[in-house]
């Protein structure tokens, strides 16, 4: 028994390696050898098992602790949407087998990506859909490609791109990449693009505009079609930045109001993964006229089955080596199922309500650039708290220790000491209560006891970062002598 049991540890552990190939201590050079043994640390299973537990215990995330970070939030992640993604069937799929025999392999996978891009469709007023890009920022620069590509075909060399001073930063670094110049329009007294000032820039050298509608301030745009229309009798197209959407579905689909071209933030609407730049999914959707720029290959059905096709001369070829982040793409695929039309609409009314009551209660202690009803997020402005010497900074670090995710701080650049903040669809009253409890003590202790905000936070790892000193003093390089 004990000789069978070695031949089958040897065995497995790959110990049956011919001897011959097992390369001898003489074989190599005198200088790659060690002048003495390694000083490699001793421990037991149970120090290492206590010591990396003890680390994934300080990880903050949104099974841990509330998120109302705005912009791009932290989103509840349904387990159910990770259990179907981990169903053998679509985990043990390999990229390239949906190139063999052009799908026959993998029916259900294009299946499940067809279905998507009809639901999107549906949603959002478009008529095709491409999940190739692998997110927000990529979508959005294949949406300046297909821009580029239109204006080109119809012999039209248009240099300039219309944003708001309150887009998201990617949007001029899109439009620069596509080849681009950025017009920027400011913010007017109600919190939207400043239409008399949008007027004014509307010339025939126009080749899109972006705007996200509700804006980075919460604010859906009233002159939305206006706006929409004078840039179309400009030959120009309008491309909507879809990080938004969380707060209009089943209100206002971009498509009906004017937007010719839509990217969505998989992560952000429809629950997947988001952190650490990734994984991540960007589908974007145009309107019919713009189909034929969509990137290959596209997904058609053929009787009961599917196959991929890239019999498209006017595309602009490939923008991701494979189709797409599938396994986010079937997440949310399933979340939509789930949710159904009623349930996609009531997450968008909960979503709506709560960013208001935090706006409601809030006002009273902090400043309100823009009193205006919002919709999926609020931004309030530290600037009364810099009375007394605190900062948006200040504040986003006592919430740490408060147990609390800080909200973004100074976005949108249009607002002084920026609290942009989202508290999504999947909170409940009494988180949203613990937040703005926290918030009040925070403008109380300005007053008070300021000095406590600037000593946070106390209770993490490592302290208050000297972030200026940091930024003057890059040190990228790793010294192992230090």
């Amino acid at each position: 028994m004990k000789l069978i049991f070695e031949k089958s540890v040897s065995k497995r552990a790959g110990f049956g390696v011919p001897k011959a190939d097992v390369p001898k201590p003489a074989d190599i050079a005198r200088k790659y050898k060690r002048k003495e043994a390694a000083a490699l640390p001793e421990l037991s299973e149970l120090d290492v098992v206590r010591h990396y537990t003890k680390l994934s215990q300080l990880n903050f995330s949104i099974d841990t602790n509330f998120y109302p970070l705005g912009s791009c939030t932290m989103k509840y992640n349904p387990k159910f949407t990770e259990k179907i993604a981990s169903l053998p069937g679509f985990s043990d799929l390999h990229p390239i087998i949906a190139q063999l025999g052009n799908g026959r392999f993998t029916q259900g996978a294009l299946e499940v990506i067809y279905e998507t891009e009809k639901l999107l469709c549906e949603i959002t007023g478009m008529d095709e859909f491409s999940l190739e890009p692998l997110a927000g920022a990529h979508a959005e620069l294949t949406g300046m490609m297909l821009v580029a590509a239109f204006h080109k075909q119809r012999g039209s060399r248009r240099r300039y791109v219309i944003v708001p001073d309150s887009s998201h930063g990617t949007n001029p670094a899109s439009c620069s990449m596509a080849g681009f110049d950025v017009v920027v329009i400011p913010t007017g007294r109600d919190g939207c693009m400043d239409l008399a000032e949008f007027k004014k820039r509307l010339t025939s050298d126009l080749a899109a505009v972006i705007l996200t509608c509700p804006n980075t301030l919460g604010i859906f745009n009233p002159h939305i079609k206006e706006v929409a229309k004078l840039a179309h009798q400009k030959g120009a197209l309008m491309y909507y930045d879809g990080a938004n959407l969380n707060g209009i579905i089943g209100k206002c689909r971009p498509g009906d109001v004017g937007f010719d071209i839509v990217h969505l933030n998989l992560h952000k609407t429809f629950s997947t993964p988001h952190g650490g730049g990734g994984p991540g999914a960007g589908p974007l959707g145009v309107r019919k006229e713009l189909a034929r720029f969509l990137p290959i290959p596209r997904i058609i059905k053929q009787g009961k089955g599917f196959r991929l096709n890239n019999n498209h001369p006017d595309s602009i070829g490939y923008v991701a080596p494979f189709y797409g982040n599938f396994g986010v793409i079937l997440k949310a695929y399933a979340y939509i199922l789930f949710l159904g039309k009623a349930g996609l609409i009531e997450a968008t009314e909960a979503a709506v309500l709560n960013a208001n009551y935090c706006q409601a209660r809030l006002k009273e202690y902090y400043n309100l650039p823009y009193e205006r009803i919002c919709k999926h997020e609020t931004v309030l402005s530290a600037s009364l708290q810099t009375r007394q010497g605190i900062h948006a900074l200040d504040i986003a670090k006592y919430l740490i220790d408060q147990g609390i995710h800080p909200p973004t701080i100074y976005f949108p650049l249009n607002v002084k000491e920026a609290l942009m903040i989202e508290p999504t669809e999947t909170e409940s009253k009494q988180t949203l209560d613990d937040f703005i409890s926290a918030m009040i003590d925070i403008a109380k202790l300005t007053k008070t006891n300021p000095r406590i905000l600037k000593d946070a936070p106390q209770t993490t790892p490592v302290r208050r970062l000297d972030e200026v000193g940091a930024a003057r003093q890059l040190n990228l390089c790793w010294h192992p002598e230090k």
